[in-house]
């Protein structure tokens, strides 16, 4: 099983998860593929993928999240409480902080509409923070050093020891992801 997990006012419609869900389809394996809209409520958002994944989940099957931004940092906490393997894309380590200038009511990037950020869901982030990763040989990092949103340098400093595909440029939303699909399911096929 595969877990997309968006980022903040992101969606399973973005390019990043529309592009995996293509390619796991196209290789037949779309049965495989999870990804739920997540609240903007961090601990609710963890609630959700936690009932998607127990009501979906086969008997003895694998589960790997694949994390973008924020959903980086729900991936690294999700596979730390269930000893998951972890794709990282560009992930949030310090969102509390950088999401507090976003208070109040923000427009969503796909299908219009908006959230409301509210002090709560930043308490809730911090309750969430793991302070570092137990078993690097489970996460699998993707760090564009243009990342315009988030800095590269703390994406290294808070997950040593872990296979690091560090990308030179790009962007926040590495637009060249269709580069590195294979990769990312690679690393969610490897023993």
């Amino acid at each position: 099983m595969i877990v997309y997990l968006h980022g903040f006012r992101s969606s399973p419609q973005s390019f990043k998860a529309r592009l995996l869900a293509a390619r796991l389809s196209e290789l037949g394996r779309g049965g495989e593929w999870l990804c739920p809209t997540l609240p903007v409520s961090p601990r609710e958002a963890l609630e959700l993928v936690e009932r998607e994944i127990a009501a979906q989940r086969k008997e003895g099957e694998r589960v790997t999240l694949v994390g973008s931004s924020l959903g980086g940092f729900f991936a690294t906490f999700l596979a730390e409480q269930h000893g998951w393997r972890a794709v990282l894309l560009n992930p949030a380590v310090v969102p509390d902080r950088d999401l507090s200038k976003y208070l109040g009511e923000q427009p969503l990037w796909h299908g219009g509409g908006s959230i409301v950020v509210e002090p709560r869901h930043l308490d809730e982030l911090r309750a969430l923070a793991v302070a570092s990763v137990t078993q690097s040989a489970r996460y699998y990092l993707i760090a564009a050093t243009g990342d315009e949103v988030l800095d590269y340098r703390e994406m290294l400093a808070h997950y040593p020891g872990v296979a690091t595909h560090l990308i030179e440029g790009s962007d926040h939303g590495i637009s060249e992801f269709a580069d590195y699909v294979d990769e990312v399911i690679r690393f969610c096929d490897a023993p």
